[in-house]
């Protein structure tokens, strides 16, 4: 395991993502219709407060994981929570493939799933939102659809599931707007509105388990390297990660 601490403005771990306001737009489903109008649109500023990546010189090829849906945040100020993994390309970033947990997203003041495609163009492509409950165990995958040993696939499936109760929304055959997924994220913690650390959920925590990450070749990677990223943010809510190569812890 190595995990190290890296301090950065909002945005993704480079800085580079100030563009990419996610969720700031239209969703769309897989077949262009457009999610239902009571979904609620965060309304600052991207804020990806924290995350747990790793990268590679070529690419992968699938991730899985699991965690369980926190309590509810005590506190209401309008704010919207985000939790999810996910790939990009840190060399040319369009878009992220991400299985997501949402409170207060797509309806309000309650969690949901989502499996999204976003933000090319500013257009998040996302499977049918589903209401869970504090408590359920999440299964979050993603994973190209080409042969093994593909570096550019252009076909991706994202899968959230409810293992609890057995739902789940898939975005199927999504594609990878031309980029290779050298980064891979088990664990973002990303918010709006979010004016004190009440906003947050009060377990202080989310721990991603039964982590799997693959290569392109669909090799399992028994000992992935999983660093830490954390904004510079106001309110300061104790911000921080630990784990090992198959569980990673982010707090808050």
């Amino acid at each position: 395991m190595i995990v190290s601490f890296e301090f950065a403005p909002v945005g993704h771990p480079d800085g580079n993502l100030d563009s990419v306001h996610a969720c700031t737009y239209a969703h769309y489903t897989d077949t262009g219709e457009a999610v239902a109008a009571d979904a609620k649109e965060p309304k600052i500023k991207h804020a990806w407060i924290e995350d747990v990546f790793a990268k590679t010189s070529t690419s992968y090829g699938a991730l899985y994981t699991e965690w369980k849906v926190p309590p509810a945040p005590k506190s209401h100020d309008g704010q919207t929570v985000y939790f999810f993994p996910g790939f990009e390309d840190d060399k040319d970033v369009v878009t992220i493939l991400q299985p997501v947990l949402g409170w207060n997203s797509a309806f309000v003041d309650t969690w949901n799933i989502a499996s999204w495609n976003c933000c090319v163009k500013g257009t998040v492509f996302e499977s049918t939102p589903i209401v869970v409950n504090p408590g359920d165990t999440i299964l979050g995958a993603v994973y190209d659809n080409c042969k093994a040993g593909t570096l550019e696939c252009n076909s991706w499936t994202v899968i959230t599931k409810d293992v609890t109760s057995g739902k789940q929304t898939n975005l199927n055959h999504t594609s990878n707007f031309k980029q290779t997924f050298n980064w891979a994220f088990v664990n973002v913690l990303e918010v709006y509105s979010v004016v004190r650390c009440s906003d947050l959920p009060p377990n202080d925590a989310l721990t991603a388990r039964s982590i799997e990450l693959f290569n392109d070749k669909f090799d399992q990677l028994n000992s992935p390297s999983w660093f830490l990223s954390v904004a510079s943010v106001t309110p300061k809510c104790g911000y921080g990660a630990h784990g090992n190569e198959t569980t990673q812890t982010i707090t808050y």
